[in-house]
């Protein structure tokens, strides 16, 4: 998957009209693509939890050479997906991979009804219910059955969603993000089953060939305030270790209006770092992002350090809690963040 050349698949070349239901669904001309959800979540007492269900899209062939083999087991297309729960209390950190092909039922995507699938895996509308959609998996004792309601609709990331991550125009992705999913239903740990509600994330992107040669991986943040607004901002890292220009970020208020965020308008500072006892990679474990314009000022911590992936390409991808003041008032939140590129180059993955 990760050698295939990108040459013959669609690139992301500048702004496009994105519509709804039809963009929730696949986007099979491109080369990569991903549905990804993190969330936060409490059980009565207070117990946390974080979970991430991701879902892969990886074409074989560009369109051109696509010769629709009549055998059902003929697959065009590869699914991954990545299942993890983050048990607060229980200091541990569960993650899962599998594969299978997108060809004889066994992994897919649709858009109307919307549904994403890999096995048992499954994210997908809820019937009856529109906006809403539920989660299901499951791995070795550990399980997530959750249902999440959009309360602000889709955001355009990037300029209308297009998303530049490099200076030639190939170099982008197609982006759009649910930033406020109200979420119940349980989680599973150890076999006891837990009543959750808490707050989820959406990212929906694809394209092909995102980053530039000399990009090696990147620092994404997706954080949700208690005062009703979100902040996604980004750093994308050089091999140099610098931070590149088209880094960016938005943030949407409670009515989901959003401002859109240049590198140079916001600043992600180290506080403190975790080194990995299973690939010895060091990440970032405590950060403080400030956003001048808007009066945000926030300290970002991991609920456990330990939230690294060891799957196909080492990541760590975690949930974190916040603390800080937007406009000079107190405010709180939880989130996400995902680190890749410190245990290795992501060059050729993505």
């Amino acid at each position: 998957m990760a050698e295939a050349a990108a040459d013959g698949f669609v690139r992301a070349t500048g702004p496009a009209p994105l519509s709804f239901p039809a963009d929730y669904g696949p986007h099979d001309d491109y080369q990569t693509e991903w549905w990804y959800y993190t969330g936060n979540l409490e059980d009565p007492s207070g117990r946390h939890f974080g979970f991430q269900f991701t879902i892969f899209r990886r074409a074989l062939q560009p369109p051109a050479q696509r010769t629709g083999r009549a055998s059902d087991w003929a697959a065009e297309q590869v699914y991954m997906g990545h299942f993890a729960v983050t048990d607060v209390a229980g200091r541990r950190f569960r993650a899962f991979e599998r594969f299978s092909r997108g060809a004889a039922g066994l992994a897919g995507a649709q858009a109307d009804p919307y549904r994403v699938w890999l096995e048992d895996w499954q994210v997908a509308d809820v019937p009856g219910r529109p906006g809403v959609t539920r989660i299901q998996a499951a791995a070795d004792g550990v399980a997530v059955d959750l249902t999440l309601t959009d309360r602000k609709g889709p955001v355009l990331q990037g300029d209308r969603g297009y998303s530049q991550k490099a200076p030639d125009p190939g170099n982008a992705s197609y982006y759009y993000s649910l930033t406020r999913l109200v979420t119940e239903g349980t989680v599973t740990v150890d076999g006891r089953t837990y009543a959750v509600r808490g707050l989820s994330w959406k990212d929906h992107e694809y394209s092909t060939s995102a980053l530039a040669p000399d990009q090696v991986g990147w620092d994404w943040f997706a954080l949700q305030l208690d005062d009703g607004t979100e902040l996604k901002v980004f750093h994308i890292r050089r091999a140099d270790g610098s931070v590149d220009p088209f880094s960016a970020g938005s943030f949407v208020d409670q009515d989901a209006a959003v401002t859109r965020l240049a590198r140079d308008d916001f600043q992600i500072a180290v506080l403190d770092t975790w080194r990995s006892p299973r690939t010895g990679a060091q990440y970032p474990s405590r950060w403080r992002v400030i956003v001048p314009g808007l009066g945000l000022d926030l300290t970002v911590e991991p609920w456990l350090a330990d939230q690294e992936l060891n799957v196909s390409y080492a990541y760590w991808e975690g949930a974190v809690r916040i603390t800080g003041a937007r406009q000079g008032r107190p405010v709180a939140g939880n989130g996400y963040v995902e680190m890749t590129g410190y245990a290795g180059s992501m060059q050729g993955q993505f």
